[in-house]
């Protein structure tokens, strides 16, 4: 095997060497850093949306036979299940394992505290709202109706805020944490379109998202309230926008939760009730 040339060495450790610093001065750089991030969740959506469309081309057998605006619908669900695993760790590592915002040693207040790392996840996070909702506005209705467009653009506003100003990102990443639900939903929808309503992954599916629903979306929401009131002294300190945000986005937020589980709810009673008659009938031919 010839050895490498050492003017050829040189040259790829140059490169490399200017490669960190555009990394460290600019893209990652603290003026750079969120408009870095949001174009990143912008071209990370497109790139998942194309590989989803290839994979299922190949792997998937009821993909081919889907219309034009299922198969849409199946890669944006794509784009959407990637979203939640990457924020959705994020989030429980600042919320109940990071020192960002817990550490009473660090100085600043709590509501002010941010890092690099944070504000890139947010930017990456508001990326795939932009994506998310011009798809959703360019397909409307076919991909969500106004409450997906009323949910995307409160939590599209609040993620702008808390990554530009730095304010309450801990408040952020706890609303956020409840995307730790949707890889489950589209799961659902991936099952109904491949006609698997009937089996028990999709039983063990709905029972998976009520408990998921009810801890994420429902009882999460009421402790973040509750965090709030704790440090309300320091809540009172943030701008007037900031101040308006934490309490109105996540509030409105829950009323869809709510009102979203309730259908959850319905649709599990409905499913197991399908299946105790699906049982009855069996028992009764034996």
């Amino acid at each position: 095997m010839a050895a490498v040339p050492k003017q050829t060495t040189m040259a790829i450790k140059s490169y490399k060497n200017q490669a960190q610093m555009l990394v460290k001065n600019y893209l990652l750089a603290d003026p750079f850093a969120p408009y870095t991030s949001i174009l990143g969740g912008i071209l990370a959506c497109k790139v998942v949306y194309d590989l989803s469309d290839l994979i299922s081309s190949f792997y998937i057998k009821t993909y081919p036979s889907l219309t034009k605006i299922q198969r849409v619908d199946w890669n944006n669900r794509g784009i959407s299940t990637t979203h939640a695993i990457f924020v959705s760790a994020l989030s429980l590592y600042f919320v109940f394992w990071s020192d960002l915002f817990s550490d009473p040693h660090l100085t600043g207040l709590m509501v002010f505290r941010s890092s690099q790392l944070s504000t890139f996840g947010l930017g990456v996070s508001l990326g795939y709202f932009f994506s998310d909702l011009a798809m959703t506005l360019w397909q409307y209705p076919a991909l969500g109706g106004i409450e997906y467009v009323i949910h995307h653009l409160l939590s599209g506003t609040a993620v702008a805020y808390s990554m530009f100003t730095g304010e309450a990102q801990l408040y952020t990443y706890m609303v956020v944490i409840s995307e730790v639900t949707t890889p489950e939903i589209h799961l659902r929808w991936y099952l109904d379109t491949a006609g698997m309503k009937r089996s028990t992954a999709y039983l063990i599916n709905g029972v998976v998202i009520f408990i998921g629903w009810l801890i994420a979306r429902v009882l999460l929401f009421g402790y973040m309230f509750y965090h709030v009131y704790l440090h309300y002294d320091q809540v009172i300190k943030m701008h007037a926008f900031g101040f308006v945000l934490v309490f109105g986005v996540p509030s409105a937020l829950g009323i869809l939760n709510l009102i979203w589980f309730g259908k959850i709810i319905k649709g599990l009673a409905k499913t197991l009730a399908k299946r105790r008659s699906r049982t009855k009938e069996l028992d009764s031919e034996n």
